[in-house]
């Protein structure tokens, strides 16, 4: 075997059906991972599958400088479906992808270069948005990074409005953090920096690349933030497996971006993904069902948690972007439920379960996971 940059578990996944993987030995595993929250329609759809299929028997590949319809569809889609202005579409193939091109358009278009980021916050791993996260694990072996970058405390309004001045390109802010352990920002936090950076002449850019395609319990978090950014980062989603990324501009950023490109942006199989990924999640109106059933779980997880006395510390999130603060460590937990329970979660930190589902699990679901939970916690 020569693979080496994961540490591979010891489940090898086959199959996927809806919220379910089943493994090289047959057993069935409810996925409340998607793998990062990259299947939020879950797995093996029939529209995405379709979608695809006939693609492949069309055209699998041209580059994005020769139009092509189903291309020139997505753009519209992802214009008509982002907030207001925001309707300039870049595509590449992953989120570090997309921070790292909003990163550069933010330079080019502003003529700066501080960048403001957060504590505890991930962007990614290429060198420019590996520079805006925060742990020093991922940056220290590639040191030295892009200069420039300020890091801030994540939800201070206070000292995020002290750190933005006439020297700033941009602010890049997941509106709830992920890998930094299910930490949602309070609205007047968004709102301050919106602010701050509108009158700085700054472009604000929010990191969508989790909380985006619905996860949160509207299509885009910025919309329950109400908040219209300069650009929104978006990928994991996107493309219900595919790698895809996307950058999502105003025309200011847009018309000043610099130069940029990418062999395979925009290639028609993956748009053809996205395009049936977008339009079904808006369509079946997948974002509102993520808000009931996330509201339904965080209540569960915290009424089994006072009930039985678990070791849990806090239940917070948005939609179905849920972290449970453990006290005992997350990844014994996780093994736990893994092994024991054929419930495959993520950590997000230390002490964190990360919960990221297909957005169209049900009740019965999210009492499995209850159950699961109340067992490997008690």
């Amino acid at each position: 075997m020569s693979g080496f940059v994961f540490s591979e578990k010891p489940i090898e996944i086959v199959e996927g059906d809806g919220a379910f993987v089943t493994d090289s030995n047959g057993t069935e595993y409810l996925d409340m991972g998607a793998s990062y929250a990259c299947v939020p329609l879950g797995h093996g759809h029939e529209a995405v599958h379709d979608a695809i299929t006939d693609q492949l028997s069309r055209v699998t590949y041209v580059q994005a400088s020769y139009p092509v319809e189903i291309r020139t569809k997505l753009y519209e889609l992802l214009a008509e479906t982002a907030p207001k202005t925001v309707d300039k579409v870049w595509l590449c193939n992953s989120g570090t992808e997309a921070n790292e091109a909003a990163l550069k358009f933010a330079r080019a278009a502003t003529g700066n270069s501080k960048i403001i980021s957060t504590k505890r916050g991930f962007h990614g791993r290429t060198m420019g948005a590996l520079a805006t996260t925060w742990k020093d694990k991922y940056k220290k072996p590639y040191e030295p990074l892009m200069g420039d970058v300020e890091f801030v405390t994540y939800d201070d309004a206070a000292e995020m409005a002290a750190a933005i001045d006439d020297d700033t390109a941009a602010v890049i802010v997941e509106p709830v953090q992920g890998e930094g352990g299910i930490n949602p920002a309070r609205k007047k936090f968004l709102q301050r920096v919106r602010v701050e950076t509108a009158t700085s002449g700054a472009a604000l850019i929010f990191d969508e690349v989790q909380t985006g395609m619905g996860r949160t319990g509207t299509l885009w978090a910025s919309e329950w933030a109400d908040v219209v950014p300069d650009m929104i980062t978006s990928a994991k989603g996107l493309g219900n497996g595919l790698p895809v990324g996307a950058t999502l501009c105003r025309d200011w950023i847009a018309d000043n971006y610099g130069s940029h490109a990418s062999t395979f942006s925009g290639g028609p199989v993956v748009s053809a993904a996205v395009h049936a990924t977008v339009s079904t999640i808006v369509d079946e109106e997948i974002p509102q069902h993520a808000a009931d059933m996330g509201e339904y779980m965080i209540r569960e997880i915290e009424a089994a948690a006072e009930e039985h006395d678990l070791g849990v510390r806090d239940v917070r999130g948005e939609g179905l972007m849920v972290g449970v603060e453990v006290k005992t460590g997350a990844n014994r937990v996780l093994r736990d439920l893994a092994m024991n329970h054929q419930i495959l979660a993520l950590p997000a930190g230390r002490t964190v379960v990360r919960l990221l589902p297909p957005l169209t699990i049900d009740e019965t679901h999210v009492d499995t996971v209850v159950d699961a939970l109340t067992e490997a916690l008690d």
